[in-house]
């Protein structure tokens, strides 16, 4: 496919993944605080959203703001957040990001890349989540789900595993206003039909117009 053949097959899907998923919700549950979603993103690393939720519900308590984050002993913050893993790593980067808001801050999650990389711990993948969800700017998630169905679906060579790559040819495809929703719409249809295992391609909208060159390649074989 040409550049342009793969932007309208992009607009396309996205048209169809609104009607499967009409509301495009982060699965983070972060209550509308940015803070606690730069929190919540670097837990989700190598840990599930629902385990990240479950978890956030007691960090949330004993911590409810950047400033009581960045003055908690960060033992108490480590053996909170131990379900998720990589604890030690991450309570660091928590405190230190908290320390970092606060100070250089003000206590505002900025919203532009370069600042958002300066957060210990925060990658492209969570800033692109804070900028899409929080400031409504063009940022495409390139997390396991992105990369997987969107290889696919013949936007890049299939089982390609660069999220930098993928961030940057998706946000060349996807219109920008649509991009941090088609994300969000990604993960659920990841994990609803387009499984990483056994995908249900007789149920997916997307291949059944032709447009995943995945179920294309298969039909043929």
């Amino acid at each position: 496919m040409t550049k342009n053949d793969k932007k309208q097959a992009m607009a396309r899907i996205v048209e169809l993944l609104k009607r499967l998923y009409p509301e495009a919700k982060c699965s983070l549950e972060y209550e509308g605080d940015p803070w606690k979603l730069l929190v919540m993103g670097r837990l989700s690393a190598q840990c599930t959203d629902e385990r990240v939720n479950i978890v956030c519900k007691e960090l949330f308590k004993a911590f409810p703001s950047a400033q009581t984050m960045a003055d908690a002993p960060l033992a108490q913050i480590e053996e909170i957040i131990k379900p998720c893993g990589l604890y030690r790593m991450k309570a660091k980067n928590l405190k230190d990001a908290s320390i970092r808001l606060v100070r250089d801050y003000n206590g505002i999650v900025p919203d532009e890349m370069d600042e958002l990389l300066k957060f210990e711990g925060v990658g492209r993948k969570i800033a692109n989540l804070l900028l899409g969800d929080l400031y409504n700017k063009p940022a495409i998630v390139a997390d396991t789900h992105c990369m997987r169905i969107c290889g696919r679906f013949g936007m890049y060579k299939e089982g390609m595993k660069d999220p930098l790559k993928t961030e940057i040819i998706m946000s060349e495809l996807v219109e920008g206003k649509e991009q941090s929703d088609l994300c969000h719409r990604l993960v659920l249809f990841g994990r609803d039909i387009c499984t990483a295992r056994s995908p249900k391609c007789d149920a997916c909208p997307v291949g059944n117009e032709g447009l995943c060159k995945s179920k294309i390649k298969s039909t043929l074989d």
